[in-house]
């Protein structure tokens, strides 16, 4: 792979850092960095690769005309900045909200529907950073089984709301009084069941991203699901609980091997040794972990811990159905009426 200039956008804030430690790691083929971020941060140097790269503004980041930019600094900046960008023939990958649900725009996994792209897609978005993770695990099971709907629940770390959540929660965690609140509760020690704004429904804004985005990136409408979203005081990484009903039969078996086959899922799922998927483990990775599989259909009925067990004590024959459901009838009637 050639070379290339990358411009990224928001370099000072918590997933600009994050971009160009990837881009070090990955030993990325880069030819020229850009560094954009704020006016107050203009000036200032960010060291990668060992030389320090002073940052500049987005008028002049536009006029070096790198081949691909990188945004993470926000809707407002992303509305207004990329389309300037991919007009001046620059692709733009957006980590924001602000393309996501545009319907000229692809809303890409790479793993999941990157055979989408083309050479004119000068503008690709990224999801939500809780959607994100669970495609990787919906995408195998649904070519597989066919999800027919899903129950998810999220624990979400500070770091996604950004700096000044880790902030609340350091300074809470040293017994001081934050000078600025993320959340509208204390975070340390507790667990907020509120990420991003409520909507007249009832659910949160980033609860409905989740089952739009999913159908999006999944490019099937026929998948539901239904989110709540939870903020918890840990710095790293998304932990999701998953329901989901497939339209098809299936071996637990079967389900491990579709899910440890993927590309960028890694089955951790061995509770007998206490192994199963924690965010301190998954800190810094790029792989999706994924333990605590189970069949609903053959614990729910189990009490108490015991083995499941169905007796008949008797046969009825057809007269007696029939009057079973004229009773049903008559008591239904007589408190709803005709």
């Amino acid at each position: 792979m050639k070379s290339i200039r990358i411009a990224v956008v928001g370099a000072t804030g918590l997933v600009g850092t994050t971009v160009l430690k990837i881009l070090e790691e990955r030993n990325f083929p880069i030819a020229t960095i850009l560094l954009v971020a704020s006016e107050k941060s203009i000036g200032k140097c960010i060291n990668f690769r060992g030389v320090k790269v002073g940052i500049i503004s987005l008028k002049s980041a536009l006029s070096e005309k790198p081949d691909v930019a990188i945004f993470s600094a926000g809707g407002k900046v992303s509305q207004e900045w990329a389309p300037k960008f991919s007009d001046a023939g620059v692709t733009v990958i957006d980590n924001s909200s602000a393309w996501r649900m545009n319907e000229k725009i692809k809303l890409v996994v790479p793993e999941v529907n990157g055979d989408c792209l083309t050479s004119s897609d000068m503008i690709i978005a990224n999801p939500n950073c809780t959607t994100m993770q669970l495609v990787m695990v919906l995408k195998p099971l649904h070519d597989k089984f066919k999800i027919l709907r899903g129950v998810v629940s999220t624990y979400q770390s500070v770091t996604g709301t950004g700096q000044l959540a880790v902030s609340q929660m350091m300074d809470e965690r040293s017994g001081l009084i934050p000078s600025k609140m993320a959340y509208p509760h204390p975070i340390d020690k507790n667990c907020i069941p509120h990420c991003d704004v409520f909507q007249d429904n009832g659910y949160t804004k980033e609860e409905m991203k989740v089952h739009f985005e999913t159908k999006k990136i999944m490019r099937d409408d026929s998948i539901s699901l239904s989110c709540t979203a939870v903020r918890i005081p840990v710095m790293f990484g998304h932990g999701e609980s998953v329901f989901l009903e497939f339209n098809k039969e299936y071996d637990m078996e079967e389900v491990k091997s579709t899910l440890s086959s993927f590309p960028g899922v890694v089955l951790r799922d061995n509770p007998n040794s206490n192994e199963y998927p924690m965010p301190i483990n998954a800190q810094g990775k790029d792989e999706v972990f994924v333990g605590r599989l189970r069949h609903y259909f053959l614990t729910y009925k189990m009490v108490g811990g015991g083995a499941p067990s169905v007796s008949i004590d008797a046969v009825y024959d057809r007269e007696h159905a029939h009057r079973v459901i004229e009773a049903s009838i008559a008591d239904y009637t007589d408190t709803f009426g005709e």
